[in-house]
C-alpha cells in the first residue's frame, strides 16, 4: 500500500510539473506571436505594407480570406493590399485588440481578435482568425480569415 501511495504521488507530481512547463511554453509562444502582430501594426502605421507582410508566410500556399474573396499566395496578397491601400490616408492607423491566442502545439497556434482602422473619413473594423506556424525561429501567419 505504501508503494502504491508513493507511485501515485510521483505520477501526480510529474503531471503537475508537465502541466506547468506546458503553460510556460504556451505563454512564451503567445508572447512571440504578439510580437509579430505588434511589428505588423508598427509597419502598417508607418505606411509600409512590405513591412506588414513580414508577418505572413512568404509562400504560394498562404491563404487570405476577406469578404467573398480568397487570395492564395504571398505575392497576390501583397498586391491586393497595395491595390486597396495605395495611400497612407487609406491605410489609416491600425490597431489589433481582444487577442485570444490558443496554442495548438509547439509549432502551431490560432489567434482570434479584432482589427480597426482609424481614418479621417471613417473607421472600418472587424474580426479575424489567424493560423500561425513556426518556421525555424519565426512565427508566420499561414492562413488569415478577416471580416
Amino acid at each position: 500500500m505504501k508503494n502504491l501511495l508513493l507511485l501515485l504521488t510521483f505520477i501526480l507530481s510529474a503531471s503537475t510539473i508537465s502541466f506547468a512547463q506546458e503553460n510556460k511554453r504556451d505563454a512564451k509562444i503567445a508572447a512571440q506571436i504578439r510580437q509579430v502582430m505588434d511589428a505588423q501594426t508598427t509597419a502598417w502605421n508607418a505606411g509600409s505594407i512590405d513591412g506588414f507582410m513580414n508577418g505572413y508566410w512568404n509562400s504560394p500556399d498562404l491563404v487570405f480570406v476577406s469578404s467573398d474573396n480568397v487570395t492564395k499566395g504571398w505575392q497576390p496578397t501583397v498586391e491586393r493590399y497595395k491595390k486597396n491601400y495605395d495611400t497612407k490616408a487609406k491605410m489609416g492607423v491600425l490597431t489589433f485588440s481582444d487577442l485570444e491566442v490558443e496554442v495548438l502545439s509547439k509549432n502551431a497556434a490560432v489567434v482570434l481578435g479584432s482589427w480597426a482602422l482609424q481614418r479621417e473619413g471613417d473607421a472600418p473594423h472587424g474580426k479575424f482568425t489567424l493560423i500561425f506556424r513556426k518556421f525555424k525561429d519565426d512565427w508566420k501567419i499561414v492562413h488569415d480569415h478577416t471580416s
